[in-house]
């Protein structure tokens, strides 16, 4: 069975509706045969009540006194007959009947015999009785035909079917529009969430139905966990990272600036830096935020003014003002401000960093004019684990690898491709 909750459902529907109209076809169509069939049967017995009523018994002679006078009787072979026996002598028969004779019990739709042996389709109908104070044994007889039973019982049933497949597609449609609309609840929350995910709320809108509400009160108090917990992290990494910082900052101070411990010292410095940016990274997301990229990318040329200045460097900034980030600015910063600054060091007199936003994408391209990055060693540079700046190739520093992770983080990727300037062009590619 499909996993569509609305298939489900319409499937469901359909399943009852065809079986619900289908047996109300049946049964009325029963019903309607019945009541067709005792119609005609009504018709056969008064015609025989009323041969019945014309017999007269004279010396054990039975004769017929009148005949019906329905037109029907006359008409050669219609089907239509009746038939008067007393004994093995036939008393009176219809003219439809011509010379032939009505044989066989009654219900026996095979019928005549004679000149109508041909003839089929006939219901029967034979009563039997006895003349007080003679032995004779008069059976009275009387046909329809089969086929004006059937022609008058498919007038009524057609309509019938006619109206049962139209009811049974108002009722499909009707049923179309109630799942539809019943479940449109859901794809209101669906969206919500959606805007969640992507920055535009922090929370989800209560639902107009009392059904989902609970379900959206979960949902809320998740989202307050996760930011709960995200800011309880960072406080706890913040705290880390300060108290082994400050005594290994004292131990550097109280070494010779040639000492061969400084060294070491750095080392671990910036190893604790990645191990903590690391853990921060690879912790929650905190969900519903949204943030404009245009001020993060003016903010972190700022930053960089001196170091491209020192350089004789110059940036430029292709940005369109509506683009946005579906997350927090600290992480747009990060990713950002790794790919700046190692296009700022690598770069020999220029910087472009340019921003485009295809349909739910973020695509920012960071290229400068160095010596770039041979296509081998791209893998290498975005490798996960200990990428050192000394232990890593030209170009591929500790800040790609924390820039792939947070763009995986996010559901986008990092790609190294060589740029039109002569050097490296970090695409960073994210979901919008």
């Amino acid at each position: 069975m499909t996993r569509s909750i609305r298939s489900r459902l319409l499937l469901l529907a359909a399943v009852w509706l065809t079986a619900a109209l289908l047996g109300a076809f049946l049964v009325i169509a029963q019903l309607l045969e019945d009541f067709v069939t005792d119609r005609f049967d009504a018709e056969t017995l008064a015609i025989a009540d009323s041969l019945i009523g014309q017999l007269e018994v004279d010396d054990d002679r039975v004769e017929l006194d009148d005949t019906p006078l329905d037109v029907r009787f006359t008409l050669p072979l219609s089907g239509w007959y009746w038939q008067v026996m007393a004994g093995d002598a036939t008393v009176a028969r219809s003219p439809s009947l011509l010379d032939g004779q009505l044989t066989g019990p009654a219900g026996d739709l095979t019928g005549a015999t004679g000149r109508d042996a041909d003839a089929a389709g006939l219901r029967v109908l034979r009563r039997e009785l006895t003349i007080p104070d003679s032995d004779a044994l008069i059976a009275v007889t009387v046909t329809a035909p089969l086929a004006e039973i059937e022609g008058s019982l498919a007038q009524i049933v057609r309509p019938l079917a006619v109206a049962l497949v139209v009811l049974g597609l108002g009722l499909a449609a009707a049923s179309v529009i109630q799942v539809t609309l019943g479940l449109r609840s859901l794809d209101r929350l669906r969206a919500d969430l959606a805007r969640v995910r992507a920055g535009d709320s922090d929370r989800l809108a209560r639902p107009d139905v009392s059904e989902l509400r609970p379900l959206a009160s979960e949902i809320n108090a998740a989202l307050d966990q996760n930011a709960a917990l995200l800011t309880r992290s960072r406080q706890h990494l913040g705290n880390l990272a300060h108290s082994l910082k400050t005594p290994l900052a004292a131990l550097s101070n109280e070494l010779p600036p040639d000492h061969q411990g400084q060294a070491l010292i750095t080392r671990m410095d910036r190893l604790i830096g990645w191990h903590l940016r690391r853990a921060r990274q690879a912790g929650p997301r905190l969900l519903g935020q949204r943030t404009p990229v245009a001020p993060v990318v003016d903010d972190i040329l700022l930053v960089l003014r001196w170091p491209l200045a020192d350089r004789g460097m110059t940036a430029d900034v292709d940005c369109p003002p509506d683009a946005a980030f579906p997350g927090e600015r600290q992480d747009l910063e990060e990713m950002i401000g790794n790919l700046s600054e190692n296009a700022a060091k690598w770069g020999r007199t220029r910087l472009r960093i340019t921003v485009r936003t295809p349909p739910d994408r973020l695509v920012l391209r960071i290229e400068d004019d160095g010596p770039g990055l041979p296509p081998d060693q791209a893998p290498l540079a975005l490798m996960r684990g200990a990428r050192l700046d000394e232990l890593g190739a030209p170009g591929a520093g500790l800040g790609l690898a924390i820039v792939a992770d947070l763009a995986a983080l996010h559901g986008g990727e990092l790609r190294l491709e060589r740029s039109d300037l002569g050097g490296l062009a970090a695409v960073l590619d994210l979901p919008a």
